[in-house]
């Protein structure tokens, strides 16, 4: 079975994908490991398409059960076909944006404090995730995932980011057992 869960950047995507494979046989893989070069520090220089595509299909043949987290949106339409269910994770702006400084906190550390480049990468960081609801935002937003849902060929269980991640994960595996999922541990 292969499972997308997404949102935008700070719902919980990836905290909810590792918390499935923790109580699963799912294989748990985030995007940003493919749309990204290893860099340090993180996040410096993008993979290109093509690139990203080709590895993350390695994984995604390699195994049976996978759990995929994090926006696929411009990664090509063959992916809107790829899964056997999508989980949408919707948070309020203020909350999200808020998990959002403190993560760059967490992330980086003094650098936000002394390193002009860190500063200036976060701050641009974080105004790009603050236009996610914004409708006339071309870029990752809520009314592009909304027009993806429609797209997807699957079925897209939809999850309030403010419930827990108790709630959250059982919603998900409920969802997942009634889709056909046999990945109990």
């Amino acid at each position: 079975m292969k499972i997308l869960i997404f949102g935008a950047s700070g719902s919980g995507t990836t905290t909810l994908g590792k918390e499935i494979e923790k109580k699963t046989d799912f294989k748990h893989l985030d995007v940003d490991d493919y749309y990204w070069k290893k860099t340090e520090p993180p996040f410096q220089e993008k993979l290109s398409l093509k690139k990203r595509n080709d590895n993350l299909k390695v994984d995604f043949k390699k195994f049976e059960n996978i759990i995929v987290s994090g926006s696929m949106v411009s990664w090509g339409k063959e992916w809107e076909k790829s899964f056997d269910l999508a989980i949408f994770i919707h948070l309020n702006n203020n909350d999200r944006i808020k998990r959002l400084e403190n993560r760059e906190t967490e992330r980086y550390g003094e650098k936000l404090l002394t390193d002009k480049k860190t500063q200036n990468d976060s701050k641009a960081f974080l105004e790009w995730a603050n236009q996610y609801e914004n409708p006339d935002f071309n870029g990752r937003s809520l009314k592009v995932h909304n027009a993806w849902i429609e797209s997807l060929k699957c079925n897209v269980l939809r999850i309030d980011g403010e419930v827990g991640l108790k709630e959250k994960t059982e919603k998900a595996l409920s969802e997942i057992k009634t889709t056909g999922n046999n990945g109990y541990n």
